[in-house]
């Protein structure tokens, strides 16, 4: 089976494309300089001759603060590629996987959201994924829309300056010795390496719709921090911040943990609790 995944240089991408390979898929890589899938034209000729069974999109304008700079941008890569992408899987019949984010909530019903809640998206990168979303329920014939949530991975973020949020709490620790994290927002670490394992096993089925795919449990930035410097053996001043020490440029959801219910529900489910796949990374980056 022929897969294409757009975006597979990125942090997400390059896990997809290895998990894929191992399983024993046909890979085409694409990166931004094979594909716009903001341009219809250059989408379709990219993806022509690929022939591929399915499409796994991960190509996202996704710096939080650059969305809120330029919205028309980000509307064209998240809204109107999402848009270009369903209609050429429903011409050439393809599956599209196409990649979402927690984002698409307001944070405030403190509780685990599911796909089934309503989304209220507080910046321009939520508002143009949630839209992007929308397009695909109404235009795709089979599809797969996948939400995840504060993801990390070996391969650098380069929109985020190439640091994940653990990598950072690393170099911090080593450059200063100590540093202040806030405990007032909540989120599931959730690594890329497990997201594509279950990109795997999606794609092996036909239960088409939206899925939320995140690891167990939740925690704080604070916890989340501390659990990184407990499994790496590092002892470091780490402290709570104080409530608006860092504020924000842009209105982030402070509660964005996600439930996996319609992956549980298919039994499909494969995510570890939050703290088993934070090992398995700093593992494999010192192993």
């Amino acid at each position: 089976m022929k897969i294409a995944v757009i975006g597979a240089n990125g942090q997400l991408g390059s896990d997809i494309v290895a998990e894929f390979k191992s399983s024993g898929y046909d890979v085409a890589e694409l990166t931004h300089k094979d594909i716009d899938v903001s341009n219809i034209d250059s989408a379709s000729n990219a993806l022509k001759n690929i022939k591929a069974n399915i499409i796994i999109n991960t190509a996202a304008m996704h710096n939080v603060e650059k969305c809120e700079l330029e919205p028309e941008l980000t509307f064209a890569v998240n809204s109107e590629g999402a848009k270009n992408l369903a209609n050429i899987c429903n011409d050439t019949g393809a599956v599209l996987i196409h990649i979402s984010t927690d984002y698409v909530f307001d944070g405030d019903k403190n509780s685990p959201y599911i796909e089934t809640d309503s989304t209220s998206p507080l910046n321009v990168y939520g508002k143009t994924k949630v839209a992007g979303e929308n397009f695909i329920k109404e235009l795709s014939k089979k599809y797969f829309i996948v939400r995840t949530s504060g993801i990390y991975g070996l391969h650098p973020c380069r929109a985020k300056g190439g640091l994940n949020f653990a990598e950072l709490m690393l170099k911090l620790a080593k450059e200063r010795g100590g540093m202040r994290v806030v405990d007032d927002e909540f989120l599931t670490p959730t690594s890329t390496k497990e997201v594509s394992r279950q990109l795997v096993k999606l794609a092996g089925g036909d239960n088409w719709g939206l899925y939320h795919a995140s690891a167990e449990g939740s925690c704080s930035w604070y916890e989340f921090a501390k659990k990184i410097f407990e499994l790496s053996g590092i002892k470091t001043n780490l402290e709570v911040a104080s409530p608006g020490e860092f504020p924000m440029k842009v209105p982030r959801p402070k509660y964005s943990v996600l439930e996996n219910l319609n992956l549980k529900n298919a039994g499909i489910n494969i995510f570890k609790p939050w703290n088993e796949g934070l090992k398995e990374y700093l593992d494999s980056r010192t192993g």
